[in-house]
């Protein structure tokens, strides 16, 4: 199947796995964009701009906010991102994919398989050394401690709820 990205203008991908399948074998994300999306990312000014390009059912119950960043839609109500600008300052975006590692995880969960995938897997499993400093310093499941980390987390598809 071939999905043209229209806010993207001329950028086309091919889906050569089945969605949520025949993932990397180092790369185990623990939640699914839409569950992402339900739980509060991003401030929820993800994806405001290209809903169309994936499932409609990602989208219910999402978590949105088409103007502006609102960390309170967040699942742990902080802020836990940098400003896209930065990102492309430090060179973490692929032209591929200009809003970032989420993108490349919404076109990777449908299928689309591409020449970034491992930097950004590389990147995903870097996440985990939050993941040890929450069991480290935290009981698990008070999820008043170390939100901002737990958010991080959530933002990378780890779900810091169990931790």
């Amino acid at each position: 199947m071939v999905v043209n990205d229209l806010m993207q203008q001329g950028y086309v991908y091919y889906l050569t796995a089945p969605v949520g399948r025949n993932f990397h074998p180092d790369f185990k994300p623990q939640l699914t964009p839409r569950q992402m999306l339900q739980l509060g990312v991003f401030g929820g000014k993800y994806m405001t701009d290209c809903r169309n390009e994936f499932p409609k059912s990602w989208f219910t119950h999402a978590r949105l906010s088409p103007e502006r960043h609102v960390p309170e839609l967040n699942f742990f109500k902080v802020n836990a991102s940098q400003p896209l600008s930065v990102w492309r300052k430090k060179g973490w975006i692929h032209p591929d994919d200009p809003r970032g590692w989420f993108q490349w995880y919404c076109r990777y969960y449908v299928g689309r398989r591409g020449p970034d995938d491992e930097r950004q897997i590389r990147r995903w499993k870097a996440m985990s050394r939050h993941v040890a400093q929450i069991r480290k310093h935290c009981r698990k499941g008070d999820l008043s401690c170390r939100p901002r980390q737990r958010q991080a987390l959530l933002n990378w598809a780890y779900d810091s709820r169990r931790i």
